[in-house]
């Protein structure tokens, strides 16, 4: 485990530094700026997310808040496969749009109401502000953004990239239960068993270490993300082959220690219950 935790925190620096490509570096095509600058935001909130999750599994504990964030950090690293993969602008205005869409409804509603009251707020004239400045970071139009459609759903992106129902299952559904707090996210976090006949429950200490799955498995999915920006974004040559194949390589060995820790992980298991 503690190995793998390492692991987790080189694939953490391997985005930091794949988001820090300078768009004059000579190995990188030339990109729309709007696109360049969502790609590496994209990278770049994984990379602090990930440093979060550091932050706060380094001790054994918050292992419910980690689960939280592997939600998060996966669906950002399958937002940069799936718009560097058969990319095209139209997925990124859907990107603009799926947000945008709703800061313009939000901006419509306030202008509703500063019609309806006949003067403006010092807050409404902020937040009117705030949202045309983002609609004009997009580099998009007004209408662009009304006409564009949202991005499609996360397990038609996940068919696009041809991806197993299952990782859809895995990383979607059953990560929802810790984001919404349903009942299997209780019994997993925050509920242990008291009695057994008749089944009661107790509030559990705050003693949830992240699982050991949950290192291997964030590494996996930024990883994914990554050979996608860097097979979008660099020329072929040298520089991108290299990335790909430290990619492959890293991937490797930690697939190696997380099965090492398993097997030991079912010893320790068959062990005790032998005794």
């Amino acid at each position: 485990m503690p190995i793998l935790f390492e692991w987790y925190k080189f694939v953490g620096l391997l985005v930091v530094l794949c988001a820090n490509i300078q768009r004059n570096s000579p190995a990188l095509r030339p990109i729309a700026p709007n696109q360049y600058h969502v790609l590496i935001g994209l990278l770049s909130r994984c990379a602090r997310l990930m440093l979060a999750n550091i932050a706060l599994s380094h001790e054994g504990r918050f292992g419910e808040t980690t689960a939280i964030i592997d939600r998060c950090i996966f669906e950002s690293a399958l937002n940069v496969s799936w718009l560097c993969t058969n990319s095209r602008d139209e997925k990124f205005k859907q990107y603009f749009a799926t947000s945008l869409k709703v800061d313009i409804e939000f901006r419509d509603q306030i202008e509703s109401n500063i019609k309806t009251r006949g003067e403006i707020l010092p807050i409404e004239r902020r937040m009117i502000h705030s949202i045309e400045g983002k609609i004009v970071s997009s580099e998009l139009s007004e209408e662009q953004i009304r006409q564009s459609k949202k991005m499609p759903p996360v397990d038609a992106i996940m068919r696009e990239l041809n991806l197993d129902r299952i990782h859809y299952v895995v990383s979607q559904k059953i990560g929802s239960h810790h984001v919404h707090g349903t009942w299997s996210s209780l019994l997993f976090h925050y509920l242990e068993e008291e009695n057994a006949n008749p089944l009661t429950f107790r509030i559990r200490d705050h003693d949830c270490a992240t699982h050991i799955n949950q290192f291997m498995y964030v590494c996996q999915n930024v990883l994914q993300a990554l050979r996608a920006y860097i097979q979008y974004a660099l020329e072929d040559g040298e520089e991108s082959s290299a990335f790909l194949l430290l990619f492959g390589a890293t991937e490797s060995d930690i697939m190696n220690i997380y099965q090492e820790a398993i097997a030991v992980e079912d010893l320790k298991r068959n062990a005790e219950g032998s005794s």
